[in-house]
C-alpha cells in the first residue's frame, strides 16, 4: 500500500514551513519512491518527507536526504529533476562528473564546475551561462585563464585579470571594460604599467598613479582628472610638488602644501646655526 507524506512518521518541518509537494506536483507519494523501504529506518538512516525527501520540489529537502546517504549520489545524476541532479553532483563520485559537463540546466553545471578535476574543467570555459564560466575562472589552470582573456562577460575577464599570470597580463590593459582595466592596473609591473597612464578613464589612471614609480609621476602631473593629480601630489617629489602648488583645484593645492612644509621646516633645521643651536 502506498504511503503518502501524511503518513503516520513524525515530520520534522517547523511550523509554517513550506508544505510537501512532489517535484512533478502533487503529493508526495513514499510508496511510488525507490527508496520507500528507508521510510522504515530511525533518524538519519532514513529519510522524512517534509524534512528531508529524494521526491520534493524543495531543494532543501533533497539536500538533506543526500546530506543524510551521500552514497546515492552517483545513482541519481540522470534524475530528471534538475534539483535532484545539481544536489546529486555535490556527493557523487567525481570520475562520474564530466558526463553532465553538457547537461541541460545551468544548475547543474555550476555544481560540476565546482568539483570537475582541474584537467577537465576546460570543456567548461565556453559554456553559453556566466555563472558557470565565473566559477572555471576561479578555479583554471594558468594556461587555459590565458584563453578567457576575450570572454563576452566582464565579470568573467575580471576575475581572469586577477589570477592571470603577470608575464601575460599586459595583454589585458587595453579591455574595453573599466572595471577589468582597474584590475589589471592594480596588479602590472614596470613597464607595462607606465602604458596605462593615458588611459581612458580616471579611476584606472589614480590606480597607475597610485602604483607609479614616484620619479615618472611627472607624467601625470597635467592629468584632467583631479584625483589622479592629487595622488600624484601625496607621492610626487619636490619638482612635482613645486607644479602642483598651483594647480586648479584646492585639495590638490592643499596635498602638495602639507607635504611640501615639512620638508621645508627639515630644511631650515639644518641650515641653523651651531651656535643658534646652542643657545635654543
Amino acid at each position: 500500500m502506498a504511503t503518502s507524506a501524511t503518513a503516520s512518521h513524525a515530520v520534522r518541518a517547523p511550523a509554517g514551513d513550506i508544505p510537501p509537494l512532489h517535484w512533478q506536483g502533487g503529493a508526495v507519494d513514499c510508496g511510488a519512491c525507490e527508496y520507500s523501504s528507508l521510510r522504515d529506518q530511525p533518524g538519519e538512516a532514513g529519510c522524512e518527507p517534509g524534512h528531508a525527501c529524494l521526491q520534493d520540489a524543495y531543494a532543501r529537502r533533497i539536500d538533506r536526504f543526500f546530506r543524510w546517504h551521500p552514497e546515492l549520489g552517483d545513482a541519481q545524476l540522470g534524475h530528471p529533476y534538475f534539483e535532484v541532479r545539481a544536489i546529486a553532483a555535490r556527493h557523487a563520485s567525481v570520475f562520474r562528473l564530466a558526463a553532465l559537463v553538457r547537461d541541460p540546466d545551468e544548475t547543474v553545471r555550476l555544481q560540476v564546475a565546482l568539483r570537475l578535476p582541474l584537467a577537465q574543467l576546460a570543456r567548461l570555459a565556453g559554456d553559453p551561462h556566466r555563472e558557470v564560466r565565473i566559477r572555471v575562472a576561479q578555479r583554471v589552470e594558468a594556461a587555459a585563464l590565458a584563453a578567457m582573456r576575450g570572454d563576452p562577460d566582464y565579470g568573467v575577464r575580471e576575475l581572469v585579470a586577477r589570477r592571470l599570470p603577470l608575464a601575460v597580463l599586459p595583454t589585458m590593459a587595453g579591455d574595453s571594460d573599466r572595471a577589468v582595466r582597474m584590475r589589471v592596473a592594480q596588479r602590472l609591473e614596470m613597464p607595462a604599467l607606465l602604458g596605462m597612464v593615458e588611459d581612458a578613464e580616471p579611476e584606472v589612471r589614480r590606480i597607475v598613479a597610485e602604483r607609479l614609480p614616484a620619479p615618472l609621476l611627472a607624467r601625470m602631473v597635467h592629468d584632467s582628472d583631479w584625483r589622479v593629480r592629487w595622488e600624484v601630489a601625496r607621492r610626487g617629489d619636490t619638482a612635482v610638488l613645486a607644479q602642483l602648488r598651483h594647480d586648479e583645484d584646492p585639495e590638490v593645492r592643499r596635498a602638495a602644501d602639507e607635504r611640501r612644509l615639512p620638508a621645508l621646516s627639515v630644511a631650515c633645521g639644518a641650515e641653523q646655526s651651531p651656535e643658534g643651536a646652542a643657545h635654543g
